[in-house]
């Protein structure tokens, strides 16, 4: 028990060192998947484009920068931004957002790659505390399975 969990220990151990030091590579891996989703959103129920759509709605974004992402969009060329960069459903009408001018004062304008990396740094302190309380007890588990295996070893040869 206790190397298995020793072993589950360097896990988490190389992964927590790995993330920290490729983290530049996973924000541009990131963003180019980012770009990659907007190139191929076409307003469907398909997984990246849902995957847009909650960013875009929940963080209140638009686009990978800003809104005129969209611009360079085939998505755009028939139907401009995608409603969920309305800052009100009721008030985004699709001749607003076909019109870029129009469009600034209608959706978000801020880009979405900066408040998802944000949101997420700023939520590591978090993740890292409870990484490192997990990380706390695992090693009180692997200590406390070595005392009861010394005890265990050490009764058994005892005379009865």
């Amino acid at each position: 028990y206790a190397m298995l969990l020793s072993l589950i220990f360097l896990i988490v151990l190389v992964a927590a060192v790995v993330g920290f030091v490729f983290r530049h590579e996973i924000k541009t891996n990131f963003e180019s998947n980012l770009n990659l989703a907007l190139r191929g959103y076409n307003g469907t129920t398909d997984r990246h484009g849902e995957a847009v759509d909650t960013i875009q709605r929940t963080l209140h974004c638009c686009g990978v920068q800003n809104y005129s992402d969209w611009e360079r969009t085939e998505y755009f060329t028939h139907r401009g931004i995608p409603r969920s960069c309305c800052k009100s459903q009721d008030d985004c009408s699709e001749d607003d957002l076909k019109d870029p001018s129009k469009a600034k004062l209608k959706v978000f304008v801020d880009g979405c790659f900066f408040l998802v990396t944000s949101t997420m740094e700023s939520k590591m302190s978090i993740v890292a505390g409870i990484s490192f309380g997990i990380a706390c007890f695992q090693l009180v588990g692997i200590v406390l399975a070595c005392c009861l295996s010394r005890y265990i070893t050490n009764n058994q040869y005892e005379m009865v």
